[in-house]
């Protein structure tokens, strides 16, 4: 599915962009079945008698399955193909969305979210390696633009449907069972073409991230937190304060919509001033709204306001926080940063529900809150001090920001940190090549290029089409 015609930005009928509807469609469908499959999973555990602790263990292995996913699913890729793996890997998440319905048991719901979120995590995978493959410089953040949309829509309007039916019963399993295995539809029937090659990114060590941005570390850690407390024990929240079911959607599909309104307005921001200081200011007022969700009484109609403001806080700080490691990184190493940002947050969305659990069975369903304050809290005190001891980039080093959904794979990323060509890490480096492979990648990096042109760059872009003596030294 190679674009053959690169567009620009003034063409509105860009066809790379025109054929990725039957991905997003796909995309859309997954991440209905997905939510919906959260939500009855976090209100029937509390209905089921489970405590607190369990079925923070639970939605836990959710996480779990993310973490083994990318390495396991990228060499399926390799020897098996995208088609097969896509309709393998969705047609097995189906199957353990209805064995909850049919094992009502901890140790096997624990078992089905861990199978359930790795398929997830490995269809991710295979979306995003075709989106990459589609997608040119020139549509790349209008592609990351729609991708986001359709993860944060589909997985709000999944919350949602829990109130079509009693969540005690079958059905909604059964529903969010359909679902995912309808996203293999578009997909299989669109997919006429070669699939891309999935090349595994150069690696980046947690130890190499700390020492050039430790911003990013931390950053990704605890905003991996408080999305795997809130996606992972927000339904058992509301029903532990019995919430109507009606109220449970709204307090659920309420973070989503925030996301989509504030996220754009939030990067554009951090294009235009320091990354760093946007990212204070964005987790000091997620502090600030999820202390106000403690004080405020738990039916109050200010709450799904608050829990907008919430989403519009917290999904955009991951957004955050992945650019600004892109803006610190070596070019040839963008994608691999990415990559290791996944781990990470994927290691924080595991470790929150694990944390968060105990605290609401012990003191009570309102350190779920106090949970999401600390995790924030913890950037805040981070950052705070990065912004006295430390000086900032400047911001005409800024790479431009682009939105990822919280659990994005690598490879959507990659559609916009692609790591530079080895001719031009050459050029740009020990050694010196052509006009035309430079050319190339200056249209991918334009400001990365802006930053590394010395007098070999130059002689090479502004001199005669021809391969420099030094190279091959």
């Amino acid at each position: 599915m190679t674009a053959t015609v690169r567009a620009t930005d003034s063409d509105p009928t860009d066809p790379a962009l025109s054929g990725t509807w039957p991905l997003f469609v796909g995309l859309g469908l997954l991440m209905v079945g997905n939510g919906l499959n959260g939500a009855v999973i976090g209100v029937r555990s509390v209905d089921e008698g489970f405590s607190v602790t369990v079925t923070g263990v639970i939605m836990a292995g959710f996480f779990a399955g993310f973490l083994l996913a990318p390495t396991v699913v990228i060499r399926m890729l390799r020897t098996v193909g995208h088609i097969r793996v896509f309709a393998g890997l969705a047609s097995t998440a189906s199957s353990a969305v209805l064995v909850h319905a049919l094992a009502v048991f901890p140790i096997s719901w624990m078992l089905m979210r861990f199978v359930f979120g790795f398929c997830v995590a490995g269809l991710y995978i295979v979306i995003e390696s075709w989106l990459a493959e589609m997608s040119t410089p020139a549509n790349r953040g209008r592609t990351m633009a729609m991708y986001m949309i359709v993860w944060l829509g589909g997985l709000g309007a999944g919350q949602y449907l829990i109130t079509l039916a009693d969540p005690n019963s079958f059905r909604l399993f059964v529903v969010s069972s359909v679902l995912v295995s309808m996203s293999l539809v578009p997909i299989t029937l669109a997919a006429t073409t070669k699939a891309p090659r999935v090349e595994t990114p150069d690696k980046v060590t947690v130890r190499e991230l700390i020492r050039i941005v430790p911003t990013g570390v931390v950053g990704s850690f605890m905003g991996g937190t408080s999305v795997g407390i809130l996606l992972g024990l927000g339904a058992v929240y509301a029903t532990e304060i019995d919430l109507s079911l009606n109220r449970t959607a709204v307090f659920l599909v309420a973070p989503m919509i925030g996301a989509m309104v504030l996220q754009w307005p939030i990067g554009r921001l951090s294009d235009r001033i320091s990354r760093r200081t946007v990212i204070f200011f964005v987790a000091l007022a997620a502090v600030a709204i999820s202390v106000s969700l403690i004080l405020v009484p738990a039916h109050s109609s200010v709450v799904p306001v608050l829990m907008a403001l919430l989403g519009g806080t917290m999904f955009p700080l991951y957004s955050l926080i992945v650019s600004y490691t892109i803006d610190w990184v070596p070019a040839g190493k963008a994608t691999g940063a990415a990559a290791k940002l996944i781990g990470i947050n994927g290691a924080g969305a595991f470790v929150g529900p694990l944390v968060a659990a105990p605290l609401m069975s012990i003191f009570g369903p309102r350190s779920f809150f106090w949970c999401i304050t600390g995790a924030f809290g913890v950037v805040v005190g981070y950052v705070a001090w990065r912004l006295v001891f430390k000086d900032a980039m400047p911001k005409e080093r800024q790479k431009q920001f682009v939105p990822f959904p919280a659990r994005a794979g690598y490879l959507a990323m990659a559609m916009v940190a692609k790591p530079v060509r080895r001719a031009t890490r050459k050029a740009v480096g020990k050694y010196v090549t052509t006009r035309r492979d430079i050319a190339i990648d200056m249209e991918r990096h334009p400001a990365s290029f802006m930053s590394v042109r010395d007098a070999s760059l130059t002689e090479i872009l502004d001199g005669p089409e021809a391969t420099s003596p030094l190279d091959g030294d």
